[in-house]
């Protein structure tokens, strides 16, 4: 067996392990349950897939969102590693051939959403597999308490069980401390060793500024801070209009959200991750599984729906370790704002089963049918079909989400698939009979080979024309036209949002609601914005400690470096700091008596001083209400 330095060394080209890597990977290969906190950049999907790699057999991974599966699988390929992944939207023939070769190829890594985690299927086949590891990605998605709980996470516990998975480890870059103990809990992880990186980033700035003219500033920033930058929005159309504003002054920018085709989006990540372009303005839809570790700013124009949203999205500055900076611009309308989406959130029981009703009629399903089919959704076109209002059935299908009911899934660019249906010597027996049809099969053997015999291969529709000299729209027909005759399944490539039913189709009066969590879950949303807003609004307490307080970290030593610790160490140079320290060094002090000795002092200079010293650890405040030093 080749040592995890090896591994690491072999396929990710890397001298050696980032701090805490190496004793994770460690316990992981011992056969300690795992549960690792690394921030965003900390490199988690290097402490399963070294370990992984070491041992005989396959590793599941466990992972909610479809593109960011595509993005590691195929980041894994280039390292010459095999590994697959089974997402809705898939043909039964495609999931049955991907399982086989699980059970009987050389697969490494098989990546799989939480819900086929529950399907007797999946179980009975994944028992016939060697699986060395299983790793939880995102796992704070197990936990009620986080920003991004997703139901099927709950199942994972079983699954452990039923197949008696011999290591496990569970990751995320963002948990609270109710998060950390929920995940222990639900996971059945009693005995599991912990591994948590400091929630600090001493190489990243936070600031946060109030202020109404916004684009002036973020353009101010831009100028005034070199290199690649990410800014986040909230809606699709701010996007494009930020980016006209950038652009118009100047600064190399595009712009990126699901709305965008698939392949318009490739084309604009790899400029941006290329340096060709320099800034990307976006909704949250960018930045999962982009490993660009030169982000010098990341700048937020809208507040956040959580804290943890906004440190995984502001981390991504500075992951080379290099001087970066995370910006929060606010008005005081963006507050209102954020506390209005979250009112809005409280749609009614009665509101989520009338939608619930709509989709089943969308869709034409039965009650009872259907548990696991996923089907184009056209969000838009569905609400104006049942004249639905646009922000309310949103939330409505969160509900039902978090409910564990259905699963939206986020728009991605499926390339175009196929495979042979025929053996090969009916295959020829064909060609024969059906002379117009040869062309292309000839051009499908010679570009893709036997492989497309045993498994599906990513096809280009445009390559296969161009080979046989004709328009891509004749070689797409030729290509339907196989497929209809079971001499090939063709999957076309697509780039439209899915949604899937994880249960059988239920009467909407009866649905299963959980009333009491929906309720709970509510007030546990609420306590997040308030959390955001505590973070904007406090210009008293370094950022970075409000943010490492937020997830149950102590720290007493300020960063030094964001807007709050620079305008303290500012006004340092302008009160007596150590003077007024020296003073209560000889005796605890009252109020009256440091008002009476530094009666040269404006009272407002005075207590802001006094408030730097306690945050500094320097002086506290006794039960007797005098000010003292702070013991050692």
């Amino acid at each position: 067996m080749s040592t995890p330095l090896e591994i690491l060394k072999k396929y990710w080209g890397y001298p050696g392990f980032r701090p805490m890597q190496s004793e994770i990977v460690g316990a992981v290969l011992d056969k300690q349950p795992v549960l690792a906190l690394l921030p965003t950049g900390g490199g988690k999907s290097i402490c399963f897939q070294v370990p992984a790699m070491c041992l005989e057999g396959l590793c599941i991974v466990v992972s909610p969102l479809i593109a960011l599966m595509k993005d590691q699988v195929e980041q894994l390929k280039k390292r010459k590693i095999p590994a697959v992944a089974i997402y809705s939207g898939m043909s039964k023939k495609e999931i049955d051939i991907t399982l086989d070769n699980c059970i009987y190829g050389s697969i490494k890594f098989l990546y799989v959403s939480p819900e086929r985690l529950k399907t007797e299927l999946f179980v009975e086949r994944a028992k016939q597999m060697n699986v060395n590891l299983l790793a939880i990605d995102e796992a704070h998605c197990v936990s009620q308490w986080g920003y991004d709980f997703r139901p099927p996470y709950l199942q994972i516990a079983d699954f452990i069980e039923q197949i008696k998975v011999p290591r496990v480890v569970a990751l995320t870059a963002s948990a609270t401390r109710e998060v950390r103990l929920d995940i222990l809990d639900k996971l059945k992880m009693d005995e599991a060793k912990v591994f948590q990186k400091s929630f600090a980033r001493p190489n990243l700035s936070y600031s946060v500024f109030r202020l109404e003219n916004k684009e002036q500033k973020m353009l101010e920033i831009l100028n005034r801070v070199p290199g690649s930058s990410v800014i986040y929005v909230r809606s699709r159309k701010q996007t494009r209009e930020i980016a006209e504003f950038l652009y118009h002054n100047h600064i190399s920018t595009d712009y990126y959200h699901a709305g965008v085709p698939g392949s318009v989006r490739s084309e604009k990540q790899d400029k941006w991750i290329a340096g060709k372009t320099r800034v990307m303005v976006a909704t949250n839809a960018f930045g999962m599984g982009i490993d660009k570790p030169d982000v010098r700013t990341v700048i937020h124009y809208d507040l956040p729906d959580s804290l943890e949203a906004y440190y995984q999205e502001a981390g991504r500055a500075g992951r080379d370790e290099e001087k970066a900076f995370a910006i929060q611009l606010y008005s005081d309308a963006d507050v209102s704002n954020l506390k209005s989406r979250t009112d809005q959130a409280a749609v009614s029981v009665d509101f989520i089963k009338k939608v619930y009703q709509a989709l089943a009629n969308y869709f034409k399903l039965a009650v009872g049918s259907n548990a696991l089919s996923s089907f184009e959704f056209d969000y838009q076109a569905f609400a104006k079909n049942f004249d639905l209002p646009l922000v309310e059935t949103f939330h409505a299908l969160n509900k039902l989400t978090d409910e564990g009911l259905i699963a939206l899934n986020e728009p991605f660019k499926e390339s175009s698939k196929a495979i042979f249906i025929l053996e090969q010597s009916e295959l020829y027996k064909y060609q024969v009979a059906n002379r117009g049809m040869d062309a292309v099969v000839k051009v499908l053997m010679r570009l893709y080979g036997g492989q497309m015999f045993s498994d599906y291969v990513t096809i280009k529709e445009k390559d296969i024309a161009d080979l046989m000299g004709e328009s891509v729209d004749k070689a797409v027909n030729q290509l339907k036209y196989l497929h209809q005759a079971e001499v090939i399944e063709y999957q076309k490539s697509s780039d439209v949002p899915r949604i899937t039913f994880l249960t059988p189709r239920f009467d909407a009066n009866n649905l299963p609601l959980d009333t009491e969590r929906i309720k709970w879950r509510r007030e546990v949303t609420i306590g997040k914005a308030n959390s955001v807003v505590y973070y904007v609004t406090d210009d008293k307490k370094c950022r970075s400690r409000v943010i490492q307080q937020y997830f149950d970290e102590v720290s007493y030593e300020d960063c030094g470096s964001c807007d709050v610790c620079i305008a303290k160490t500012k006004y340092s140079a302008k009160v007596p700091l150590k003077e007024i320290e020296e003073f209560v060094q000889t005796g605890a002090k009252s109020e009256a008596d440091l008002r009476a000795h530094f009666g040269h002092l404006p009272f407002d200079d005075l207590v802001s001083a006094i408030r730097i010293l306690m945050d500094r650890k320097k002086v506290y405040f006794t039960k007797s209400e005098l000010f003292a030093i702070q013991p050692d």
